[in-house]
């Protein structure tokens, strides 16, 4: 096979915004088809598409449809968290009985809202038999990769590894209201941004020629708050977002997280992953920060120090948007601009290695699997929270925890 037809389901932010963009610098693929529940989202979808010039897809508003479609040789799962187990059991059954002949699937961080839903989603492509790529961009932006191969390869080979790696991603909130639902979500923010960074933490952690389990994760602490969308105007303004669909004086989630991972290096000592994630910071936009420290060096990226700032006066009057970086929340300023946020963000170099791996038969650098470690990265993260204490990794009855804020039971004020 000399390229591989990619079909999108899902037709949403994360597909539009990140994925079909990023499509432009992906190589020997086309989008083939888009499936969204909605017809008419899944015609927006494949407009952009052809505009772009990254393919023809057809439409479909039935995965089963989508994933029979000769011209479809891998799918890139793009629908929101509570729909993900439906959506495999679907494409699995199609091909273990004949009617799909795919060659891998993708799925969107996070792989399932608990560890359990996780692990499903494993199974069943084990089941079906395909190579699997969980899509966690952030270990492929560029400044990242860059970086760590600089650290390691000049820092790390003379002095020593490395010890700590801070990850932090910060904005003032999701888009959607399914987001701000935590039996939709399955958390809030721990559970929607730090799945990034407890993963990215762990890559630039992990030596270049070592292997995945070279890190042996031995406690976990963490904790969690509702800082500002639980204060009365801000409830108030959530229902407004929202249509009234979420109201946080009755099932609120966490806007702020952070936990610490200590791991177990190859040689015996340990290596920490300090992990931060917020929805509740304004500033120009979405934030995304690391530091890497060892013996004789560092690593430092903030993703609002680009190469491109504007300046707007008082009497520059615009409406709201997004035209210079995610979450933007000012149209006035001295503003940094994200000129390219799909390769800024690692979505463009994710697509091209995942194309690649299937067209080569060989799994991605992030598989499912990692997609498992991650999940149960999170939910211990959030029985740290709710226990107030530090646990051995893995804590006892971790595939059966569901968070309290994932069941609609969580008080901030306790």
């Amino acid at each position: 096979m000399n390229r591989l037809g990619v079909g999108f389901i899902g037709a949403g932010f994360i597909t539009n915004t990140f994925h079909v963009n990023a499509w432009v610098g992906v190589r020997h693929a086309d989008i083939t088809g888009v499936c969204a529940y909605q017809i008419d989202r899944a015609k927006a979808t494949a407009g952009l598409c052809r505009k772009l010039q990254v393919g023809d897809p057809k439409t479909y508003t039935n995965v089963r449809e989508l994933v029979r479609d000769p011209n479809v040789n891998a799918v890139w799962i793009c629908e929101p968290n509570f729909t993900r187990i439906p959506v495999m059991e679907a494409i699995t059954e199609e091909v273990t009985e004949g009617r799909a002949e795919l060659i891998g699937v993708a799925c969107e961080k996070p792989l399932g809202r608990n560890v359990r839903e996780a692990r499903k989603m494993l199974e069943l492509a084990k089941k079906a038999g395909l190579l699997h790529g969980y899509l966690e961009n952030q270990v492929f932006a560029p400044s990242v990769t860059k970086g760590k191969d600089i650290l390691w390869r000049r820092g790390a080979s003379t002095t020593g590894r490395p010890y700590l790696a801070r990850c932090a991603e910060e904005h003032s909130g999701p888009h959607k209201a399914w987001f701000w639902d935590g039996t939709k979500q399955g958390g809030g923010v721990l559970s929607d941004m730090m799945c990034h960074s407890h993963e990215v933490g762990r890559f630039l952690l992990t030596g270049p020629s070592e292997k995945k389990g070279a890190l042996k994760p031995r406690t976990i602490s963490a904790e969690i708050a509702s800082l500002k969308w639980s204060r009365p105007d801000y409830i108030q303004r959530l229902k407004g977002m929202t249509e009234g669909k979420v109201d946080y004086s009755k099932t609120p989630v966490e806007d702020f997280a952070r936990a610490n991972v200590s791991y177990e290096v190859p040689e015996g000592g340990l290596a920490i992953v300090e992990a931060t994630t917020s929805w509740c910071f304004v500033g120009p936009g979405l934030r995304l920060s690391c530091e890497l420290l060892g013996p004789e060096y560092y690593l430092q990226i903030n993703t609002l120090n680009p190469e491109l700032n504007v300046f707007f006066s008082r009497e520059v009057k615009s409406k709201a948007e997004e035209d210079m970086v995610e979450k933007q929340t000012s149209e006035q300023g001295l503003m940094p601009v994200v000129s390219d946020e799909a390769n800024t963000y690692g979505y463009s170099a994710e697509d091209r290695h995942m194309v690649e791996s299937f067209l080569d038969g060989n799994m991605p650098r992030e598989t499912w699997e990692d997609g498992v470690f991650v999940a149960e990265l999170v939910i211990a993260s959030y029985m740290a929270a709710e226990n107030g204490k530090t646990l051995r990794f893995p804590p006892e009855g971790l595939e059966e925890f569901v968070p309290k804020v994932a069941r609609g039971t969580w008080n901030p004020r306790a």
